[in-house]
């Protein structure tokens, strides 16, 4: 469910506005389902059109779909005033979501055979595709559609899995569709990801951010307890790694201090580290020099005051660690801030998150913290998508809705270049 912010709030714009998406509903029993998803996309501003194949209609009405959609059901090559409507809707899509996907729609699609108007426009596109298959667990398991499957994959098909639970008939098995959470979730992540590869073609020489230094913070510390043990979390470093493509589409010079390994642009400098203490050091010999600082990693809280030389065996009992508070990097950035610099935190809560929020910016003299409620679906450590809500030292507060992690980067460094243009005017 999207919060909606009251009128003293800003709102950062919807993350699927302005986006074109074709909804194909195939003839498996799972197409009722597909209106929970069109509902969905069109309310994070997606502009929908319903095409269902013949199957479709014996399976769900057209009304509901025209009612919910952004244009009425289209269903034939031959009943629209357009001669080519196939054509048209490829060519102008920005994605195309098939929801549910069945076997046949699968082989027909592998095979390039284009039966009804949903298949020919699958051919006729060259926008990203989203695939969510649905059907009986023996049809699921059968050879022939995980070869399809694997096929489509290997094209640069975008493949949402099914799940595993009850089926029409009664039993239980893999093959339910994926629930409607999930394809929109991947539906964001898809679009963002393309929007993303159309932007880093290379760095603005004369970007909004041209002559800025951004340091970027990633990933999750890991604190020793002995040589193949540590404290840490779940952090992926997915969020931080789009944040610095973003700084470096934008014309900046980009530090990455990150504790992962993830593929990452030329052009952007990476400095490795592990532990809070090597990610505080890193960060403090740069911190001087940079205009923009977001610490978009998670930090221990605290590590063992002492690290086993060997690996702690069962048998040698259960051990007893005695932690200690390591350094507080955002703290200690606040503190020596200097005149100009823009320093942005994130918050990672799952209770009460805007006032921990608000306190973390307070008490870390940030210019703003980046709070997400990791609890909530798709939110946070190790998904793809992430919402968040930017809290700003001036008392703005900005709530940007689930989407695409390069999405929460572009948002985020909108607000960062705004604070630096107050700030030179």
């Amino acid at each position: 469910m999207m919060n909606v912010p009251d009128s003293s709030e800003a709102t950062h714009d919807l993350p699927l506005a302005g986006q074109r998406v074709v909804l194909g509903v195939s003839g498996g029993i799972a197409a009722y389902k597909a209106i929970l998803v069109l509902r969905q996309l069109v309310d994070l501003g997606a502009h929908v059109v319903p095409v269902l194949t013949e199957a479709a209609l014996h399976m769900v009405g057209p009304t509901t779909f025209t009612a919910l959609g952004s244009e009425p059901v289209k269903t034939s090559l031959w009943d629209d005033a357009d001669p080519i409507p196939h054509t048209t809707m490829g060519q102008t899509a920005d994605l195309i979501l098939v929801c549910p996907a069945t076997a046949r729609l699968l082989a027909d699609y592998r095979m390039g055979r284009s039966g009804d108007l949903l298949t020919a426009t699958l051919i006729a596109t060259e926008a990203p595709v989203v695939i969510c298959p649905a059907m009986h667990t023996e049809m699921w398991d059968h050879p022939a559609v995980q070869e399809n499957l694997e096929v489509l994959a290997s094209r640069g098909v975008n493949i949402v899995p099914p799940e595993a639970g009850r089926l029409a008939g009664g039993d239980v098995g893999r093959g339910r569709l994926a629930a409607p959470e999930a394809v929109v979730a991947a539906v964001l992540t898809t679009l963002d990801r393309a929007m993303s590869r159309q932007r880093s073609a290379g760095p603005s020489t004369s970007g909004p951010l041209s002559g800025r230094h951004v340091l970027v913070s990633a990933g999750g510390t890991r604190e020793a307890i002995d040589p193949v043990r540590f404290i840490g979390n779940r952090s992926s470093g997915k969020q931080g790694y789009a944040l610095a493509e973003e700084a470096r589409v934008r014309g900046a010079t980009v530090t990455l201090v990150s504790t992962v390994d993830l593929p990452i642009s030329e052009g952007i400098e990476v400095v490795a580290v592990a532990t809070a203490a090597e990610m505080e050091q890193a960060i403090m010999d740069r911190s001087a020099a940079c205009d923009v600082i977001v610490m978009a990693a998670a930090v221990a809280d605290f590590r063992p005051v002492s690290s086993a030389e060997r690996k702690i065996k069962k048998g040698d009992g259960v051990p007893q660690i005695v932690l200690e508070p390591t350094n507080d990097i955002l703290a200690g950035l606040g503190a020596t801030k200097p005149d100009g610099q823009v320093l942005v935190g994130f918050a990672a809560e799952t209770n009460d998150v805007d006032s921990n929020a608000q306190d973390k910016l307070k008490r870390k003299r940030a210019d703003f913290i980046i709070a997400n409620d990791v609890a909530a679906p798709g939110v946070g450590f190790a998904h793809d998508t992430n919402a968040v809500t930017i809290h700003g030292a001036d008392g703005s507060r900005i709530e940007v809705p689930l989407q695409g992690k390069n999405g929460i980067a572009r948002a985020v460094l909108d607000a960062v270049e705004a604070r630096l243009g107050q700030r030179s005017s």
